[in-house]
């Protein structure tokens, strides 16, 4: 399922807390949401967002109100962010990726949250369990740890001479030292040898590419996380100089001109 149909099918979920009621009350809902990107980025999401809860009767200006807060990437914001909604008394939260989510999870037991995108909510420890998530915690996993191995297979099939594989990834996330382990596994099973790039933010960026020439890594894997989404046209350009087929794990680094994804 592509990035804006899942979104679609969030304004649904978004909806199970606020019941049917929008169009018998006078109240407007407030619905908080913590992002990794800034609304430029997250346009066509939230286009599609805002379009699902219209026609579930929640229309921005009359009973609904959206308060967008992003982290542009400095996953160390969320905490404060998370708070700032908490205290502002919102209905519901969405996050997506696991520091949003974990930041609202240390702020709040109450209020509902809905994880539009994570990659292992159990893990982590967000919820009790995938089929039953107890709490204020429901949502969506993108499984993206059991999904590195397959990536990696098919970054080797893309570039069948690859010998060396760079890793960027936030090792600050605690999801990017599951995948990280995946990505091991994987790349010992091809035959390949890997190389750990640690981006925590975007002045990281720039030296972790260098680095990757430096050591001729042939190929490039993209870990999801929120300094790459909102530097996805960054990295991809600097793939593009470097010259590193690169693969990732969401469809907006597409958008924004990289090679291939796997989501």
């Amino acid at each position: 399922m592509n990035r804006r149909a899942f979104i679609t099918l969030l304004g649904g979920a978004a909806a199970w807390p606020l019941a049917a009621r929008a169009q018998q009350s006078a109240k407007v809902y407030r619905v908080g949401m913590l992002e990794t990107i800034s609304e430029a980025l997250n346009a066509a999401n939230l286009a599609a967002f805002r379009h699902s809860l219209r026609g579930l009767g929640y229309i921005e200006g009359q009973n609904l109100s959206i308060e967008y807060r992003s982290a542009d990437g400095r996953a160390e914001s969320f905490p404060a962010m998370a708070g700032e909604l908490v205290r502002s008394n919102v209905d519901l939260i969405v996050t997506r990726g696991t520091p949003a989510s974990l930041a609202v999870k240390n702020a709040t037991a109450t209020i509902p949250v809905v994880m539009a995108a994570i990659a292992e909510p159990f893990s982590s420890g967000l919820v009790a369990g995938l089929a039953r998530p107890g709490g204020n915690f429901t949502g969506l996993s993108s499984f993206a740890a059991v999904l590195d191995a397959k990536r990696v297979e098919l970054l080797r099939e893309a570039v069948p001479g690859a010998a060396r594989i760079a890793v960027l990834m936030n090792m600050g996330n605690p999801v990017q030292l599951i995948e990280w382990k995946e990505v091991e596994v994987a790349t010992q099973s091809l035959g390949i040898s890997r190389q750990l790039l640690d981006v925590r933010k975007i002045d990281d960026i720039g030296p972790a590419f260098d680095a990757a020439s430096a050591q001729h890594a042939d190929a490039l894997f993209v870990g999801i996380d929120a300094i790459m989404q909102a530097n996805s046209a960054l990295i991809a350009e600097l793939a593009t100089k470097h010259r590193l087929p690169a693969i990732y794990a969401s469809r907006e680094f597409i958008e924004a001109g990289g090679l291939f994804a796997m989501a």
